[in-house]
């Protein structure tokens, strides 16, 4: 049985506090159905958070950015 996932990848600035951050990821994770794929910390401190969801029929909330 094979699985497709929708992506987005987030760029996320390093003013953004980790806490902030973990609890908006949360919010989607419970409402939205996101789950984290991937977390790409830069020299510069900026982030690249990769996050997925199973692709269902009919609409699907949206990741607010």
């Amino acid at each position: 049985m094979r699985v497709d996932y929708e992506y987005r990848a987030l760029q996320v600035s390093r003013d953004i506090p980790g806490e902030q951050l973990r609890q908006t990821l949360s919010i989607h994770a419970e409402f939205g159905g996101w789950e984290l794929a991937g977390h790409r910390i830069y020299g510069d401190g900026k982030r690249q958070i990769t996050v997925r969801r199973r692709l269902r029929p009919g609409p699907q909330p949206p990741l607010a950015t």
